[in-house]
Formats: C-alpha cells, structure tokens, sequence
C-alpha cells in the first residue's frame, strides 16, 4: 500500500498524524508543502481541502489527522492496513 500524508512542518495536526503512522509500523511518503504552491494546489486538487494534514491510502483519499484516529478509534485503520497486506 502506498501511504502518502500532505504536511506542513510546523503543523501540530501533521505531527499527530505522522506519530500514529509510525505507531502503526507503516510507511508513508511525506510531501511537505510550505512555500510550494504547485504541492499546495496538487493537494487541494486530489482532494478539495485546503488544510493540512491530507492523508491518501493508495491514491483514495483519508482525510486529515481525526480522520485518522476516528478509522484508528473505529478499528476500522488498522483493517484497512491489513487488507491491504495481503493484497
């Protein structure tokens, strides 16, 4: 699965975001965005936001840092990097 996270490097949502990331043992690219308008805009382009952190799961849009503790508080995250383990 590849796991790609929109960030801003003084975010604190970012950080949060990055720390579950890490707790769960996966790896994600990180597209930092400040001061990069054609990042920005592809950003905002995937997924119609403007906020930071934006979290994709094989291209298919997340959400932001409580989106993903929601899926983590849900259980439904870590189905979700299984899954796709043993795709």
């Amino acid at each position: 699965m590849k796991i790609e996270i929109y960030t801003k490097k003084y975010c604190f949502y970012c950080r949060r975001a990055k720390e579950l990331l890490i707790k769960k043992s996966v790896l994600f690219e990180e597209i930092v965005i400040d001061d990069n308008v054609k990042l920005y805009e592809e950003m905002v382009n995937r997924c119609g936001r403007t906020t930071v952190p934006q979290v994709f799961f094989d291209n298919e849009h997340i959400g932001g840092s409580d989106d993903l503790y929601v899926l983590d508080d849900q259980g439904k995250l870590d189905v979700m990097l299984i899954s796709a383990i043993h795709k």
